[in-house]
């Protein structure tokens, strides 16, 4: 979620807060918050989830050392010396090959990886609603607010422990999504 996505929402839902409150009392008004990255990171799901994407750009990372080590063992063999000057010619043209290949396949790969990490952040964002939205129903919330982060951006500068929620996302995160 962009910073002003999340900017809007959180003026939104203060402006919805402001707009019913009045016809509520004070005691009526349920407000939780939650850490969207705690439930991603502690759920089951959430865990295979960032374990897939691991072994993904493990695998791709693979690729790009042995490539790397190619490179390496050619520049060596062009500065070992012992070459002609028409062969050494031929495996800095080889290398030069070699180098604009692997820079393609690295961009490609940080390409896929960015394109997969998206992914997984829209997926999971809206089974972390729907989680959200469970827990609210069940307990009588009127809003569920991510945190935020100290990385992106901190939403909720302050909260009481009680109104912390994440546990109950969690579990409900993993009843939802086994």
């Amino acid at each position: 979620m962009t910073r002003t996505s999340v900017t809007g929402l959180v003026g939104a839902v203060g402006l919805w807060l402001m707009m019913v409150s009045p016809g509520l009392s004070a005691d009526t008004v349920k407000v939780g918050v939650m850490d969207q990255q705690a439930v991603i990171e502690q759920s089951k799901a959430g865990k295979r989830a960032l374990e897939e994407l691991k072994s993904y750009s493990t695998t791709r990372q693979k690729i790009i050392n042995a490539d790397d080590q190619e490179l390496k063992e050619l520049e060596q063999t062009i500065q070992d010396g012992k070459l002609t000057e028409s062969a050494k010619q031929e495996k800095q043209n080889q290398f030069q090959a070699k180098l604009e290949s692997y820079q393609r396949r690295l961009g490609d790969f940080n390409r896929e990886i960015q394109q997969k990490q998206r992914e997984m952040v829209a997926e999971y964002s809206k089974k972390v609603q729907a989680a959200a939205q469970a827990v609210a129903e069940k307990n009588g919330y009127v809003a569920i607010i991510d945190k935020g982060s100290e990385i992106a951006m901190k939403i909720v500068l302050y909260h009481q422990p009680a109104l912390d929620v994440t546990d109950q996302m969690v579990k409900e995160f993993d009843r939802q999504n086994k």
